[in-house]
C-alpha cells in the first residue's frame, strides 16, 4: 500500500525549508557582496595602474582634459540639487583606453542600488573622480588637471579643506572612488543619503596605484 505524507510532516519539512533559507539567504547575500567588493577592487587597480602608464608617456603629468569634462555624455553637472562640481569619471575613458583596452570602470555592486543610477553613470564610468570635478580656469588647488603627482599632493595641502584632508605623499591621494551620498549632505534626497555601493564605506583608488577599503561613518552600515 502506497503511503503519502500527513499533513503534519508537510509542514515540519516546509518549516525546516524556511528556516534553512532565512539562515542561507543572508550568508549568501554577504558572499555576493563581498566577490563585488573584490571585483571592484580588482577594477579600481587596474585604472591605477592605466593611469601610472598615462603619467609615464606625459611627463609625469596629468590629464587636463576639461574640454572631455563639458562634452562627456550627459555634459556636466546635469542635476541642480548636487554642488557646484561633477566628480563624474565619464571623461577618462578616452585617456586610459590606449593603455587599457578592456578597461573596466564600473563597481559591479551599483547594479539597481540608486533610484537616480542615470546621475551616476557616464560613458559606462560609474567611478568617481573628485579631484576633477571643476572646470574653471586657472585649475583649483584641489583639483589635478594637468598637475604632477607631487604638485597635487602639495595643492591639497595648501588648499587645507578639511573634508579632503592634508595628505602627506601620493599613496594618502585619492584619485578614484566607488560612488557613495553622505548622509551629511543635506542637498541629497533622503532617499539617497547615506547610499553607499558597499556596506559602510568605500573602496578608494590612491595616486600611487594602491586600493583600500575605507569605512565611512557617514555611510550606512
Amino acid at each position: 500500500m502506497r503511503r503519502a505524507f500527513t499533513l503534519i510532516e508537510l509542514l515540519v519539512v516546509i518549516a525546516i525549508v524556511a528556516i534553512l533559507a532565512a539562515i542561507l539567504f543572508p550568508v549568501f547575500s554577504r558572499a555576493k557582496a563581498a566577490a563585488q567588493k573584490t571585483s571592484c577592487t580588482s577594477n579600481l587597480r587596474q585604472a591605477g595602474l592605466a593611469f601610472m602608464l598615462y603619467l609615464n608617456d606625459w611627463d609625469d603629468r596629468m590629464p587636463d582634459r576639461r574640454d572631455l569634462k563639458l562634452t562627456a555624455e550627459g555634459g556636466f553637472r546635469p542635476w541642480t540639487t548636487w554642488p557646484p562640481s561633477d566628480p563624474r569619471g565619464g571623461w577618462i575613458v578616452p585617456v586610459l583606453q590606449p593603455y587599457r583596452s578592456n578597461l573596466i570602470l564600473r563597481c559591479p555592486s551599483t547594479a539597481g542600488l540608486f533610484p537616480q543610477e542615470v546621475r551616476v553613470n557616464q560613458n559606462g564610468v560609474n567611478y568617481w573622480f573628485w579631484r576633477f570635478d571643476q572646470i574653471t580656469d586657472p585649475v583649483p588647488l584641489d583639483n589635478w588637471w594637468g598637475k604632477t603627482p607631487e604638485q597635487a599632493v602639495a595643492d591639497l595641502q595648501t588648499a587645507s579643506n578639511p573634508f579632503i584632508g592634508t595628505p602627506d605623499s601620493i599613496s594618502q591621494a585619492e584619485l578614484a572612488v566607488d560612488p557613495f551620498f553622505p548622509r551629511t549632505q543635506m542637498s541629497l534626497p533622503p532617499t539617497l543619503r547615506g547610499k553607499s555601493v558597499h556596506a559602510g564605506g568605500r573602496n578608494r583608488l590612491f595616486l600611487d596605484g594602491s586600493v583600500k577599503f575605507f569605512r565611512d561613518v557617514r555611510t550606512d552600515p
